[in-house]
């Protein structure tokens, strides 16, 4: 009986115990996005050149260049961005290396003076940053923390990058051209997937924000069917003008 009052109260402190969601979103995320940019941008495309009275060949087309280009283009951006990042990171990394080489003291003080700055007493800061300089990798890790906000050990991948975000683009692209390739010869059938599409991508997205799912889902719901209606209206309108 004494271990059963004795294990009651550790149950219950720890289901007192909480975790948070990541609020980068971790993978998820860019995913989500990267089909989400997929769908808006291809479900526009199509619907403009439908508006302009094209064929249903045309629409096709106009669909899967949409889906080559933009996923390539995707790729082609992330891959820039993120390793342009990695370079810059890794040359301040070099000169904080060189920092510690040559005035590892000065290092050892600056780091001790962050600490105090966050509320440790003068004696605790030195005693701390001197045992974390003991080891010039170790010092390098955490000034980097510190002052630059990064993680050496976690720096992003450009082609992972790439390569996730051509995959989620193209997947999301793909979506409203489905229809076509199964044999659709109008609009409607396509527009209808990737409207269902766009809603679901807002509910997965929910996961990393506050919203609930059906707000989120119908939030993208009518910003993408918003984007589709303008461009086959502009495709209408050129239509008719050109036509």
């Amino acid at each position: 009986m004494a271990v059963l009052e004795i294990q009651a109260p550790l149950h219950e402190a720890h289901r007192d115990n909480h975790t948070h969601r990541d609020v980068n979103g971790g993978w998820l995320r860019p995913a989500v996005f990267g089909a989400m940019d997929g769908l808006v941008s291809n479900l526009a495309l199509m619907t403009g050149v439908a508006g302009g009275a094209a064929s249903s060949s045309a629409v096709v087309i106009a669909g899967l260049a949409g889906l080559a280009a933009g996923a390539c283009s995707m790729a082609a951006g992330e891959y820039t961005s993120v390793a342009s990042q990695r370079e810059l990171v890794e040359a301040e990394l070099d000169v904080e290396r060189r920092q510690l080489a040559r005035h590892p003291q000065a290092e050892e003080a600056e780091l001790a003076a962050l600490y105090e700055a966050r509320g440790v007493d003068a004696a605790t800061a030195r005693e701390v940053a001197r045992q974390l300089s003991r080891d010039p990798e170790r010092a390098l890790e955490i000034h980097a923390r510190e002052e630059l906000g990064i993680d050496p050990g976690d720096l992003p991948s450009p082609k992972v990058a790439a390569v996730s975000s051509f995959g989620s683009f193209a997947l999301g692209a793909l979506l409203p051209v489905l229809p076509y390739l199964l044999g659709a010869t109008t609009l409607w059938p396509a527009v209808v997937l990737a409207l269902v599409g766009l809603f679901l991508c807002g509910a997965v997205v929910a996961r990393v924000t506050a919203r609930t799912w059906w707000f989120s889902g119908l939030r993208q719901l009518v910003l993408g069917g918003a984007a589709a209606g303008v461009t086959y209206l502009l495709g209408s309108l050129i239509g008719t003008a050109i036509g």
